[in-house]
């Protein structure tokens, strides 16, 4: 795997902490190192919110991501408009195709759409977009495995979240069967 660097980026509200420290744990988990470092805007719900998230097999060095993220997951346009610049050429960015209704701009990266929102409302809850986004992500990547993030799942929210655990594995793998056509 050598070393993922990821900017996981959206509104406030929309996961993509969550999405971040289930990465992080989940990593943890598999005994890779890892390094999540939180980005807030000014305003919490609404505002822009960011994470770094570094997965590797070796020691990270710094938890900064400055112009050499090797994946960027957006969720809004904002977000791709202020972080598409940042993935490496030969990167990948994942693009939340219910709220982003413009392409990439860069040749040299592979672009992911993904109708995040849709597919969630399917599932009969908006709130696991973030959870198709981070299947599509997983499925192309292998960064770490679904059932690693399941489990980092319960250190993540807790006992009394437990019960959605069904619904974000299902989430997941719609996300994953997005990104296999």
């Amino acid at each position: 795997m050598a070393t993922e660097k990821i900017i996981c980026a959206g509104f406030g509200g929309q996961g993509v902490m969550s999405m971040g420290q289930l990465m992080t744990y989940a990593g943890m988990l598999e005994d890779k190192e890892v390094s999540w470092l939180p980005s807030y805007g000014p305003e919490m719900r609404g505002g822009t919110a960011n994470c770094s998230v570094i997965v590797s097999d070796t020691p990270v060095g710094s938890p900064i991501i400055t112009n050499d993220a090797t994946t960027a997951i957006v969720m809004n346009l904002p977000s791709l408009i202020k972080f598409e610049k940042d993935v490496v050429s030969g990167g990948k960015i994942f693009v939340n195709s219910s709220l982003i209704d413009q392409k990439i701009e860069r040749e040299d990266i592979e672009a992911y759409y993904i109708p995040a929102n849709e597919i969630a409302l399917e599932l009969g809850n908006a709130k696991v977009a973030n959870m198709v986004m981070l299947g599509a992500y997983l499925e192309v990547t292998k960064t770490v495995k679904t059932d690693s993030v399941l489990e980092a799942f319960k250190k993540v929210f807790g006992p009394s979240k437990e019960k959605f655990i069904p619904l974000n594995k299902e989430a997941l793998e719609k996300g994953a069967a997005a990104v296999k056509k």
